[in-house]
């Protein structure tokens, strides 16, 4: 998917004389599923594309279509049938900051428009397609009235010009981690998704760093304002030249929304071509056990006795959540042993959660494929319950890359944060 592309609607599009139908040929090519429309403070690409379709099927019902008119109408619902363009903006918010809203299929254009209006965009310049519009909201004022009128909010290209997690932000702490970790964010787009360097937007937000507990759904997109890419400049993308794949139920905006919802991060990746798959696993081992993921080359050998495993999960539900990887381990030059009987342990794995934690958690267990191995992989999200315990009365946390007994201190601190959760008193994120 590609869900942050401009047309002509946007005022800066470098290929003026390109169609709508050319964008969507593109798309297709490049075997996207779905894309989004996200114009600059602007409905107007998305729009001008279904009032020619609109004016197509007029003509057809007048019979009065043209060869060439009716190759377009049948290439647009050809196309239209397989590859769901979602309605957008890209908001430029005080300071310049960008956000990318996306809505649901089926979003009027008036609908839309308003919430434009709503956020201070000047009616004036609804139809301009620009990014200089003047005063509009702040950037926290933008998520949360964005997300109440049901759009998913992507902050755009988060580490890059106008984003909120650029380097050198001329902002204290308190806002970059309120600009970041709001609860009204549904995903952050980042540029360097593919990188595997430590200082990475992904590595950043994966919920390892106390002031970012918050793991966050890191995609891509291309920013495309031109049809192919610049040949004079290659970080000048075409339609759908960076690309996120996602593993949904079904392709649709609600199920997009329940992904980037939930704390399935396995289910995100940088696309690549067949050739050449990514291999989120392997990109994991690189950076080895940390305080929001551990590695167990072999799966539990006995039952009846207490695994490791069951206490790194305990330890996530206690901290910030994590994943834990069963059938390698953490050193990238050891040979991946994998788990032979996969489906088998996977079974164990998750009646030994059951029986073993109290409270319950609420992790899920998948079963993945790295270099023609089966691993098993168990997400634990942050609990909302703690303190988690282990039979017969042990707590673990997580401390860096270990798991161990929590001492009396950090018990209590648990207790606080769960009453903290049972009561909604979360602290609240707030700009300086």
């Amino acid at each position: 998917m590609d869900l942050h592309l401009h047309t002509p609607g946007s005022i800066d599009y470098q290929d003026p004389d390109i169609t709508y139908l050319d964008i969507l040929r593109k798309a297709e090519t490049r075997g996207a599923d779905v894309i989004a429309f996200t114009d600059h403070n602007t409905i107007r690409g998305y729009a001008n594309m279904w009032r020619e379709i609109e004016d197509l099927e007029l003509l057809e019902a007048l019979e009065r279509l043209s060869p060439v008119e009716e190759r377009r109408l049948g290439d647009y619902r050809r196309i239209l049938r397989h590859l769901r363009v979602l309605p957008g903006f890209e908001l430029t918010a005080t300071f310049g900051f960008h956000i990318t809203a996306i809505f649901p299929e089926g979003t009027s254009i008036r609908q839309i428009e308003h919430t434009l209006l709503e956020l201070n965009v000047p009616e004036d310049r609804l139809d301009l397609g620009t990014s200089e519009v003047g005063a509009t909201v702040d950037v926290l004022t933008a998520y949360e009235t964005l997300s109440r009128l049901g759009a998913l909010v992507i902050p755009a290209h988060v580490n890059s010009t106008h984003g909120v997690a650029m380097q050198n932000l001329p902002f204290g702490g308190q806002t970059k981690i309120a600009f970041t970790q709001s609860p009204y964010i549904d995903a952050l787009e980042a540029t360097d998704l593919e990188s595997s360097s430590r200082r990475s937007t992904a590595h950043f937000f994966n919920g390892s760093k106390p002031e970012y507990p918050r793991r966050m759904h890191i995609i891509q997109g291309s920013d495309a304002h031109r049809l192919n890419r610049d040949p004079n400049r290659e970080s000048n993308l075409g339609v759908c030249d960076r690309m996120t794949e996602v593993l949904l139920t079904d392709v649709s905006f609600a199920a997009l929304k329940e992904l980037f919802r939930s704390d399935n991060f396995n289910r995100v990746r940088p696309y690549r071509p067949a050739h050449d798959p990514y291999d989120f696993i392997r990109v994991a081992r690189a950076e080895g056990e940390t305080i929001v993921q551990s590695f167990h080359e072999m799966a539990p050998a006995r039952r009846g006795r207490l695994s490791p495993i069951v206490r790194d999960a305990a330890a996530f539900a206690n901290g910030n959540g994590g994943t834990i990887y069963v059938g390698i381990s953490a050193v990238s030059k050891d040979p991946v042993m994998g788990v032979e009987d996969a489906p088998e342990q996977a079974s164990a794995i998750a009646e030994d959660l059951a029986r073993y934690i109290t409270p319950q958690i609420n992790g899920t267990i998948d079963i993945q494929e790295t270099e023609q191995k089966k691993i098993i992989v168990v997400q634990v999200p942050a609990g909302d319950d703690m303190p988690y315990a282990v039979l017969p009365s042990t707590i673990y946390v997580r401390q860096e890359g270990e798991t161990s007994i929590a001492m009396r201190d950090e018990i209590v601190q648990l207790v606080v944060d769960g009453m903290k959760i049972e009561r909604g008193e979360l602290p609240e994120l707030v700009s300086e």
